[in-house]
Order: structure tokens, then C-alpha cells, then sequence
């Protein structure tokens, strides 16, 4: 077993620009398939560092493996590791620490402008980043805060974007793992779920405007919050 743990849901949410990071620093990892039942049996005492990836489905949802990860979840918290969750993944630590998940009454999507909140003026998560910068978003729920929590940043459209919770979990809403041609994946086989007459959905022509220079971008977001996240862990 590796010193990281990522977990996914699907074949479409992988880690990414994460799994670049991780292979760049010489950092050993797993991924599992949880929906695929590859969670069970896992020794969960091993993993210095676990991150949670992204996808379609709603933490409401009746899906049995969903309460095998939230209890995971909940022994990593236990253990006192570093844990980053994306999207879904955050939605999944928010539920592991007690807070509800909810639907929007729409979908938040595209490159996303994201602002601190005044609360996280000294939390170590945000140290590599300005006031204000873009994260991709591809999302209809979205979390409350759990109890205790720090909140991080907010969009336009989702008030809770992020938050801290002790020194090493942090829940995202959107998807800093992004890499170019994961983007172009999305956008050429789930257009169709798109909206652009929605005020929170990008036109596919704007998310696709400097693809290049924004993933770039995006990327040194990811790879601050990685860099901590790792450093947490010793790792």
C-alpha cells in the first residue's frame, strides 16, 4: 500500500493534475474505485495523506458504497491526516463531519471566480493565492458548513465554495485537478447537460477561450493546495 490514498467514483472524475503532482515528487499512491467496491478491505491505518476526487451523483443518493466511504472518511478524520476533497469529495467530507448537502436550484459550471472570505485571512490553504481568482466548477449541490469549520472562499453563485476543518481537511466545491484535455473531455461528451441561458453556466465558446493559459493557471492554484496538503503529511 502507498502513502496516498485517492479516492474516485468514476472513470471521468480521475485525479488528474493531482496524480501529475504526486508522480513529480516521487510520492507513492493508490486510486480506488469506491463505487466499484475497491474501498473494502483497504487497510485504512496505512495512508498518510487521502484525497477525494469528484463525481455525478449526489451524496443523497441511495448508493450503498456511499456510507462505506463517509465512514472512512470519518476514521482518516480520526487519524488526524491531511485530507483534500473536490467537488464531490468535499461534499463527502462535509457529510463525514455532520453537515447537510443540499441541491441548487441550478448548476454552477465553467471558470468560476472565486473570493476569500473574511474569515480566512490567516488560514495556510489560501497562502499561494490572491483576493480573487478562477477555479472550474461543474456542480448542482453544494455543502453547508460543518460545525467547527473555517470558511475559505465563495463564488457568485455557491456561498460555500470551501472550507478548512481542524489544521488538515479541506473541502472544495470545485475541481482545481483539472488538466486541458480533461476539460475537452467534458465538454465534447457532456455538453448536452449544459445550459448557457443559465447566469451560472459558461457558453461552451467562453470556457474554451485561452484553455491553455487558464488550466496553467489553474494549475498553480492545485499545486498550492497540494504542496500543503502534502507537507501536512510529511510527504
Amino acid at each position: 500500500m502507498a502513502d496516498v490514498l485517492i479516492l474516485t467514483h468514476i472513470d471521468y472524475c480521475p485525479p488528474a493534475h493531482l496524480a501529475q503532482v504526486l508522480q513529480a515528487r516521487g510520492c507513492s499512491f493508490d486510486v480506488l474505485r469506491v463505487d466499484l467496491g475497491e474501498l473494502r478491505g483497504y487497510d485504512l491505518e496505512r495512508p498518510k495523506a487521502v484525497a477525494v476526487m469528484g463525481g455525478p451523483m449526489s451524496v443523497n443518493d441511495p448508493l450503498p458504497w456511499i456510507a462505506d466511504e463517509v465512514a472512512a472518511l470519518q476514521r482518516f478524520i480520526e487519524r488526524d491526516i491531511p485530507i483534500i476533497g473536490h467537488c464531490l469529495g468535499g461534499q463527502l467530507l462535509a457529510k463525514a463531519l455532520g453537515a447537510t448537502i443540499r441541491r441548487m436550484p441550478y448548476t454552477e459550471a465553467g471558470w468560476q471566480r472565486m473570493q476569500r472570505r473574511s474569515e480566512a485571512a490567516d488560514s495556510p490553504w489560501l497562502a499561494h493565492l490572491p483576493e480573487a481568482f478562477s477555479i472550474f466548477q461543474w456542480h448542482g449541490d453544494t455543502f453547508a458548513l460543518p460545525d467547527g469549520a473555517q470558511p475559505l472562499l465563495s463564488s457568485r453563485w455557491c456561498d460555500n465554495q470551501a472550507f478548512a476543518w481542524g489544521d488538515k481537511v479541506l473541502a472544495l466545491q470545485g475541481h482545481p485537478e483539472m488538466t486541458e484535455e480533461l476539460i475537452e473531455l467534458w465538454l465534447d461528451d457532456w455538453a448536452h447537460l449544459l445550459d448557457a441561458s443559465q447566469p451560472s453556466q459558461q457558453s461552451i465558446v467562453d470556457m474554451r477561450e485561452n484553455l491553455t493559459g487558464k488550466v496553467r493557471a489553474l494549475n498553480k492554484v492545485a499545486e498550492g493546495f497540494y504542496e500543503h496538503w502534502l507537507k501536512l503529511a510529511g510527504l
